[in-house]
Formats: structure tokens, sequence, C-alpha cells
């Protein structure tokens, strides 16, 4: 018998990091959080780390998530790259 392929290598439930970064601006953060929120309701945006860049221009937010699918990593990716304050997403 052969082994399906997995579609992902994560184990579910996991802690998923995501590096969110984006211009500087009073929104974002909250933005971030919003979005996030969405997709990890039980997300504490106390645990949400920032750190802008070194000329002060950009911040880089991170967020560690609790996934519980790929689906719901994925819809979240999606969401965040598609918002217009958010730039990056690792």
């Amino acid at each position: 018998m052969t082994p399906t392929p997995r579609d992902t290598l994560l184990e579910f439930p996991c802690a998923f990091p995501l590096k969110i970064m984006g211009r500087r601006e009073d929104a974002f953060a909250q933005a971030v959080l919003d979005v996030v929120l969405r997709h990890d309701p039980e997300f504490d945006g106390a645990t949400m780390e920032m750190r802008p860049s070194k000329a002060g221009n950009y911040l880089a937010l991170t967020v560690t998530v609790t996934a519980v699918s790929q689906a719901q990593l994925d819809a979240l990716y999606m969401e965040l790259t598609g918002h217009p304050l958010v730039l990056m997403v690792l």
C-alpha cells in the first residue's frame, strides 16, 4: 500500500508564527489584529510583537496564532496579503 501524500507537514493544532510588515501608520497594528482575530478568535493581542524599522518608516508585527488547519492558515494569509496596509507576510 502506497502512503498518500500529505497536504502539509504541519501537525494541527500548532503554534504558527507570522511576520507582517507594513508602513508605520496608526491603523496598521489594529487592522492586523482585527484580521488575525477573525481567523483565531482566541488570539491574545497582548502577545503581538512590534518592531519598527531602523528609519522608523515601517513596522514589523509578529503574531503567533493557534493553527487548527491548513485552510485556516491559507485564509488568514490571503486576507492579510490582500489588506491595503500590509506590504508583506512571512
